[in-house]
């Protein structure tokens, strides 16, 4: 029984695979829509996109296109070929505003945006235009079924773009081969990130790593600066002044906050040394 079953499941596939041959060679191009249309619902969607792909200059123009170009723009999306699927997806919207498919293919396209974007550590150029053509469709849909996970997609890529500047302000205080920490740039990007992304859920962190670089900055800080306008600059004073006004903003901003302990270390050594200071005054 069993093998009778797979000669007849041989037979079949070969016949299949010889109609399907056929299809490619043949010169009708309804007898292609059909069969790209049968191979796609049935989730074959490469060989669909081949068949697709030999007809879509013939049906411009004719009342099927329509249905033609939204399954040919589909079929790269279910391949994952994601930067087609967006671009044939914005010509079907393009060149069809009138369409009952207009909603779900003006998603579909902005979604294959989303799934070009790379991880936090690369490039973030794509992460942006995504952002961009999401937003998009939520404007011109604001009452879509898709809005709901568009926002979260939205959500998703923000944080990559969070974590991406996070990560390039914590690095100024890593001290790598050939490579020393540079305290300012840090304090710099740091607040930057703050003022860019105000609702980040990395706002803590952010904010206690901007402390920690103030902080041995100013520990490891010269006594004095001489500058052309100013004369000597009590740096170190300066710095450590910064340093506490910080750590008091952090502790009232984050009341249990995980790093509450560090903190709270560098506020009394920071205490400690503004003491020399007022003992010298």
């Amino acid at each position: 029984m069993n093998k009778f079953f797979y000669i007849l499941l041989t037979i079949t596939l070969l016949s299949s695979c010889s109609e399907y041959q056929k299809a490619l060679k043949s010169e009708d191009i309804a007898t292609k829509f059909k069969m790209g249309e049968d191979l796609y619902n049935e989730g074959k969607f490469a060989k669909a996109n081949r068949l697709f792909a030999q007809i879509v200059p013939d049906y411009r123009g004719k009342p099927q296109a329509e249905k033609l170009m939204y399954l040919y723009s589909n079929s790269f999306y279910k391949m994952e070929d994601f930067y087609t699927s967006g671009y044939q997806f914005e010509r079907f919207a393009s060149g069809y505003p009138n369409s009952e498919k207009l909603e779900e293919a003006s998603f579909l396209g902005a979604k294959s945006y989303y799934m070009l974007s790379p991880i936090y550590t690369k490039d973030q150029t794509e992460t942006k235009e995504a952002i961009e053509k999401l937003q998009e469709f939520i404007n011109l849909f604001p009452d879509s079924q898709y809005v709901a996970e568009a926002n979260t997609l939205i959500k998703e890529l923000d944080y990559k773009l969070e974590k991406k500047a996070f990560e390039i302000a914590k690095q100024y205080k890593v001290i790598a081969p050939g490579y020393t920490k540079d305290f300012n740039a840090a304090i710099k990007s740091f607040d930057n990130f703050l003022f860019d992304f105000p609702g980040s859920i990395l706002r803590e962190d952010a904010m206690f790593h901007r402390l920690d670089a103030i902080y041995q900055q100013a520990i490891n800080s010269v006594e004095y600066k001489n500058t052309v306008q100013d004369g000597l600059v009590a740096l170190k004073k300066q710095r450590l002044e910064m340093a506490k006004e910080y750590s008091e903003a952090f502790k009232k901003t984050f009341t249990n906050s995980k790093f509450l302990d560090e903190v709270n270390e560098m506020a009394i050594v920071v205490e400690e040394e503004l003491k020399n200071y007022r003992t010298q005054s």
